[in-house]
């Protein structure tokens, strides 16, 4: 099978990181679109990129109308993610195989799912097992599934609570031995477009990327030395955080740090990832910080 038709399915932050770089490699004949909202504001940059500009929207349009528009695409990797409201996920992978894609890369830029389980704080993460339980049900259609870990960026989130520079803190969730792994969304970009046009082609399987793998101690101790600075520390246990939850169920940010305070499924060894294997260069969190905190730190 080759990439000889590409379809991405939105241009937020990640989506734009993705067609970016599938626009800047050397694809020769193959077809890049990008599905969107007929009114969307990104269209006339993605058009600049040489990318064709389908109109869609992944949310209201029925199962069968995304179908159509899938099907002359041999691949489909969506870059809308739960914004898009429950069931979406399962709808566009069900339009995926009714449109008979070759090969569809769903939304599950993120953790490993399938250890993390049913029933965990994050109650969405149960429809990413529903979409990865109906691809590996069927065969007509391939898929490949990309785990990358957090945004890089979201560990330094104030409302998240993990390092808060206003605050001067940095918070554990649920100790400071508890890992997490983490990529940069150009760096996803970056790899998801080389391990969509890898050959051989990659296919009905999880692969991993990593920007960088640490422990909350860790975290803390290289912003304290890439800033100069001793941050506070407080730990929140995993008892804590679940507490908060029950206090707050509806609390998206509470949910999810809860379940990467679980420490099941949120970091791996780097080792096993695709950029390591292919030996390819990736932003740790150190270099994140330097690229994107030092100047702030130098004015504070």
């Amino acid at each position: 099978m080759s990439a000889s038709s590409i379809l991405v399915l939105g241009a937020g932050e990640l989506g734009m990181a993705v067609l970016r770089e599938l626009a800047a490699l050397p694809t020769g004949n193959t077809r890049i679109a990008v599905l969107l909202r007929p009114q969307s504001s990104a269209a006339s940059t993605v058009r600049k990129m040489g990318v064709e500009v389908l109109a869609g929207d992944l949310q209201h349009d029925s199962q069968s109308t995304l179908a159509a528009l899938f099907s002359p695409f041999t691949t489909v990797i969506c870059c809308t993610g739960f914004a898009a409201g429950p069931g979406t996920q399962t709808k566009l992978a069900r339009a995926a195989i009714e449109g008979g894609v070759q090969r569809y890369v769903p939304w599950q830029f993120g953790v490993d799912y399938d250890v993390i389980g049913r029933g965990s704080p994050q109650d969405t993460f149960d429809e990413q097992l529903d979409v990865r339980d109906l691809l590996r049900g069927q065969r007509g259609t391939q898929w490949l599934i990309i785990s990358t870990g957090m945004f890089t960026s979201f560990l330094f989130e104030p409302s998240f609570g993990v390092v808060d520079l206003a605050r001067n803190s940095v918070h554990a969730l649920g100790d400071w031995d508890t890992a997490v792994t983490v990529t940069t969304p150009d760096d996803i970009g970056r790899l998801t477009a080389l391990i969509v046009l890898a050959e051989p082609a990659l296919s009905n399987q999880v692969v991993y990327t990593a920007g960088d793998t640490l422990t909350y101690g860790q975290l803390a101790d290289t912003v304290d030395a890439q800033l100069g600075i001793t941050l506070n520390r407080e730990r929140w246990s995993v008892p804590t955080l679940l507490a908060d939850l029950a206090e707050n169920p509806g609390d998206n940010l509470q949910k999810y740090r809860a379940v990467f305070a679980q420490g099941h499924g949120v970091a791996w060894d780097p080792a096993v990832t695709f950029n390591a294997q292919q030996d390819i260069a990736v932003t740790s969190v150190a270099q994140w910080i330097r690229q994107h905190l030092t100047a702030r730190a130098a004015s504070r």
